[in-house]
């Protein structure tokens, strides 16, 4: 093969990320190629100066050249760690230090999608992650209960003629629902559109400030609400919640699909099978599989995805919710390894995808 720049690229084609098992060239790792005499000089770049396979990629560089070019061919490799790129959009909503947004969905209510967001957010705090929940279930509130916070009310400040809202803080998480500004007492009833503008105002006028994580936790279905969230922010990726009961497993095939529409495009990390199987307090070897086994192990394969976290159903969890005292906070429980377990995985998803795909684009919407 004639040793230029395009064949030199093809050859490098063959080494692939051990993680995300794509190669170097489609995913962005490969930046350049320079070639001069028996030199050739290669730029590769990661978005994470920790990344384990650093050194292995490197050394399946030069052993795919060497075989192609013969060993006379001198390779010189300059790994840089590629920057984040801020979200445009978000410069004027207070969340230019938020490193990645996270769509959290279930297609159908009933699915503890709330709980398992909670006590997700909990671990990853627990973690040392700087993490903020915002509770887009605008016509359902419940994230103020289940941190215990239902009476507490959002302060404000203004910034150069704007205001902004600074969000409740408990458990070293941020905090922000419509639950805050309504009775609970009340019915919100507003129409599609409204509760859009709801959703849109909080985002824009809410001072994060730094996080790792920002939690949406969005509402049943597929409604005004998700189109609201991925055409005001670039969402990093998002996570279907579901049991596996057959009737939520169709529903939760269907949030899948809404993320990957075409147009839409936000890449689906993996799924979380909630209440997978009961555990008695008193037996908390055993496992009853009382909604069923295997559902969503299923849907993960047919949809290309991945299990974040199977979350057992026990009585403390409940409880827990309901004294605003979320359940992850008792870490060395059965249930509280799960969700450190879920937090584990779900960190590792979040790096792969950033690691192997740009970064989502807002959406806009065609007439």
């Amino acid at each position: 093969m004639e040793k230029n720049k395009e064949n030199i690229e093809q050859v490098l084609t063959s080494v692939l990320h051990p993680e995300s098992g794509k190669d170097i060239v489609s995913s962005g790792i490969l930046e350049s190629i320079e070639l001069s005499g028996n030199s050739v000089d290669l730029v590769i770049s990661f978005f994470k100066s920790t990344d384990p396979f650093i050194n292995s990629i490197k050394r399946s560089i030069k052993t795919a050249l060497e075989t192609e070019f013969g060993t006379g061919l001198i390779i010189n490799i300059t790994t840089k760690i590629k920057q984040k790129v801020k979200n445009p959009s978000s410069i004027s909503a207070g969340l230019t230090e938020v490193k990645n947004i996270i769509a959290i969905a279930s297609g159908k209510g009933g699915v503890g999608k709330s709980t398992v967001t909670v006590n997700l957010a909990v671990s990853l705090a627990q973690k040392g992650f700087k993490v903020a929940v915002l509770d887009a279930d605008i016509f359902g509130p419940s994230i103020p209960k289940m941190f215990g916070v239902e009476d507490q009310k959002p302060s404000g400040v203004e910034e150069d003629g704007k205001e902004y809202i600074i969000p409740i803080e408990k458990y070293g998480i941020k905090l922000l629902s419509i639950g805050f500004f309504v009775s609970p007492k009340d019915a919100t009833i507003w129409r599609g559109p409204m509760a859009g503008g709801a959703l849109k105002q909080m985002i824009e006028q809410t001072k994060w400030g730094e996080l790792d994580y920002l939690l949406f936790d969005l509402p049943p279905g597929t409604s005004d609400i998700h189109l609201t969230l991925v055409q005001s922010l670039a969402v990093t990726g998002a996570v279907i919640v579901s049991t596996p009961q057959e009737v939520a497993i169709a529903d939760a095939r269907k949030g899948v699909a809404m993320f990957k529409a075409s147009g839409i495009e936000v890449p689906v990390l993996g799924l979380i099978e909630n209440m997978a199987w009961f555990t008695p307090a008193e037996l908390p070897d055993n496992k009853y599989y009382i909604f069923g086994k295997g559902g969503v192990e299923k849907l993960v394969k047919e949809v290309d995805s991945q299990m974040l976290g199977q979350i057992p159903l026990v009585q403390s969890v409940c409880e827990s919710g309901d004294k605003g005292k979320p359940v992850a906070l008792e870490y060395n429980s059965i249930i509280g390894k799960s969700f450190t377990k879920l937090a584990e995985n779900f960190v590792t998803a979040v790096e792969d995808r950033n690691a192997s795909l740009p970064p989502t684009q807002q959406v806009i919407m065609k007439n």
